[in-house]
């Protein structure tokens, strides 16, 4: 009996409030386990959603560098192609340089050739003119003479003229602004004298030359022009810029020339050629 006794007391002596706690920490335990199994399934979660996101960047990569490597053979590629071109245009241009100037010692050879043999005809002439002149007892068959040899030279003037035309357009260098003229006067060979003519049919005097503008077409870049020299007016219609008009003054073997390289509203401006051999008789004729 008196162990029953202890026993009830010892029993009835445990706190209520320890079975309580026992209980909230088997709930906190259970509450962890449920929330480390989720955060365990998010972390698998995140590690597949990486993986997946790296192969794609990897795929992605090497998309990239196959496409420069495809553009950069593409480059070499073009960059062969365009030295093979640079090659051929070099080699032609090479040719082409070659028979321009061929043409132009040919040329050249030709005038020469063609006005020595003008003047020994011109000399020919005078003598059988002169020869003539000397039988002749008429004042009427006197004129008709004179006038035969001047026909005769005005043919052979114009085709020197011509011929000089020809020899320009193969190797005379024609000046398109001031500092081209400026480049061909260094060069000593002739003198160029810069003009600029505002307003038609008013002459002026440029050199020993007296320009005229008698009309312009400033959309065609045409114009028209009269040229005196020596007390003789010649007039050209609907030239071109950059165009040379030749004329030879008296007493001279090389041509002067005229060279428009601009056209505006009755406005033309261009130079006056003279070669060096020719200034002893431009400053006479002045």
């Amino acid at each position: 009996m008196a162990e029953e006794r202890e026993y009830h007391e010892t029993h009835s002596g445990t706190p209520g409030w320890v079975a309580v706690v026992i209980v909230i920490l088997g709930i906190v335990a259970l509450g962890g386990i449920v929330w480390a199994w989720q955060d365990s399934a998010s972390l698998a979660s995140a590690r597949q959603t990486m993986s997946t996101d790296m192969a794609s960047m990897k795929q992605s990569f090497g998309q990239d560098i196959s496409g420069l490597k495809d553009r950069l053979t593409q480059a070499e590629q073009a960059n062969q192609g365009l030295q093979s071109d640079l090659g051929v245009v070099t080699k032609k241009l090479r040719i082409t340089q070659g028979q321009l100037k061929q043409a132009r010692e040919e040329a050249e050879q030709m005038a020469n050739q063609v006005r020595d043999d003008t003047t020994q005809k011109i000399t020919a002439l005078d003598t059988s003119v002169h020869g003539e002149l000397a039988t002749k007892a008429s004042e009427d068959d006197l004129k008709t003479t004179n006038g035969q040899v001047g026909e005769v030279r005005t043919d052979l003037n114009t085709t020197k003229n011509d011929l000089q035309m020809a020899r320009s357009e193969l190797g005379t260098l024609i000046a398109k602004n001031h500092e081209e003229v400026e480049e061909l006067r260094r060069l000593g060979e002739r003198d160029y004298i810069e003009f600029t003519i505002a307003g038609k049919n008013k002459p002026q005097k440029v050199g020993n030359v007296t320009v005229e503008l008698r009309g312009v077409n400033e959309k065609r870049n045409l114009y028209n022009i009269a040229v005196t020299v020596d007390d003789k007016r010649v007039e050209r219609k609907d030239r071109g810029i950059n165009e040379p008009i030749f004329f030879y003054p008296h007493g001279t073997h090389q041509p002067e020339e005229i060279v428009i390289n601009k056209v505006g509203r009755n406005e033309v401006s261009g130079y006056l050629s003279v070669p060096k051999a020719n200034q002893g008789a431009a400053s006479g004729g002045e």
